[in-house]
Parts: C-alpha cells; structure tokens; sequence
C-alpha cells in the first residue's frame, strides 16, 4: 500500500508562541484530544481533512532564534496571558511578526485568573504597529466569573440585531467593531454578510497582515479546541501561498 499524497493546499504550519506555561498549555490540550502524534493534528472542515503541523516557541529563546523562527514561519499563534499586566517579549514578537508580514492569531489565556483584563489584551495587539486586531470571541466574564466564550462571526452574519442584542451589550459592541474593522480595511466590499463572506475577508486580511483575528482559550473543564483548529485552517495561509524568499536562505 502507498503513502496516501497529501494536497499542499490543505497544510497548516503554524508555529505558537508566547510563555512557557501558555504555549505549553495549548500544546497539551492537543495532544490530550488527539494523541501525541509528532505535533500533528488531522483536522476535517467542511469535508475536507486538514493536516495541521505544530511547532512550539518560548518567548524565552534568545531575541536572534525568536526572530528567525518567525521569520521562516507559515503562520504563527500568539499566546496571550490575559492576567498578565505586561508582555515586551510577546509585543516584540508581533512586531517581528509584523515586520515579515507573517500571518497571525492570537489567542487570550488565562481568562479565569483574577485580574484577567480582555481588553487591555486587545490594546496590546493595537498598540503594536501593524496589523488591526480582530476579536472573533469575547469571553463571558473573567476571573472566578469566567464561564464561556461567544463567537461573533455568525452573530454578525446574523440580520435580525435583537438576536445580537440578547447576548448583552458587549456581543452587540464587539460585533459592531469587528464589522467596523473589516470595512476599514475595504470599504467597498461591505454589503454581504454571510457568514462565508465574512470568513472570506477575514481570511484574505488576516494572510496579508491587515489585521490579527483574537480567539479566547475555553474554560480549563472545556476540551473544546475546535474554534483554534477552525480558525487555522480558515484564516491562515497553506504553504503554497506563503512566497517569501528569505525561508531559502534559512534552510
């Protein structure tokens, strides 16, 4: 029997990085839902399977090994400590991230912690040159209050605004931002909302560094990491289309 040939446009490889205990959690979390496979994952979405290679980074690591693991990097995942009150090496990371025009999510942690801030994480990505930050989730509540996350895409995709409106004031906020932010970023293609649309433009911002969609890790008695796998494969680029002709000279 033959090697099954794996389509290069159904490859992720993504690299995540921030803290040692943040990188290591997500990574754990993967291996606990799909067996300690090389860092590999399959991953089906909308009938297709997926194949989502895994590396992981410290912001520890030297500033020089930091920069060029980005800098080769298809796509990355950033970490984010959301108790955390100041992150330089994680900031330095998406300015590096940046300045290579490597595509980027970023994931929030740590939303059950007491001084979980959601917002001040999202400052840090906007206080960062570059790329607009996008939430695609907000968490309901933090700290001891942290129950669960809403996804706004499909609220957005939504026509009726009561049905936004019943999931509180900052679902209906967020989702007014996110659709703010898109049309920003095109003004002229901001009529259709349906659902793929959206993820459309979301994809197409993201792979050329408009902006940094935001996700937020689940609740620790949650295994739910399918919102992540998602969104890798929808927004972050295959290594067809990634066409930088500094990976050559790293390899």
């Amino acid at each position: 029997m033959g090697t099954k040939a794996i389509d290069p446009q159904s490859i992720r490889n993504v690299t995540i990085i921030g803290d040692v205990d943040g990188t290591a959690r997500v990574v754990h979390r993967l291996r606990r839902c799909f067996g300690d496979t090389e860092n590999t994952v399959r991953w089906s979405m909308d009938g297709i399977e997926h194949t989502i290679r895994v590396a992981e980074l410290s912001s520890d690591a030297l500033v020089a090994d930091l920069e060029r693991s980005i800098r080769v990097a298809d796509g990355v995942i950033v970490v984010l400590n959301a108790a955390a009150h100041s992150t330089p090496r994680l900031e330095t990371m998406l300015r590096v991230a940046d300045d290579h025009q490597v595509a980027r999510l970023c994931l929030v942690n740590g939303l059950d912690q007491p001084t979980a801030d959601f917002d001040r994480c999202v400052r840090t990505i906007a206080d960062t040159r570059g790329a607009a930050p996008l939430p695609l989730q907000i968490p309901i509540g933090t700290g001891a209050d942290f129950d669960d996350v809403i996804d706004l895409v499909p609220l957005v995709a939504l026509t009726a605004n009561e049905s936004i409106g019943r999931h509180g004031k900052a679902a209906e906020r967020w989702s007014r931002q996110l659709v703010e932010t898109l049309t920003e970023q095109n003004p002229t293609d901001s009529n259709s909302r349906t659902l793929r649309a959206l993820h459309t433009r979301i994809r197409h911002h993201t792979r050329n560094g408009d902006i940094v969609p935001i996700l937020c890790a689940t609740p620790h008695a949650s295994d739910d990491i399918a919102p992540l796998l998602d969104a890798i494969v929808r927004y972050l680029p295959s290594p067809l289309f990634v066409c930088q002709p500094e990976h050559a000279l790293d390899y």
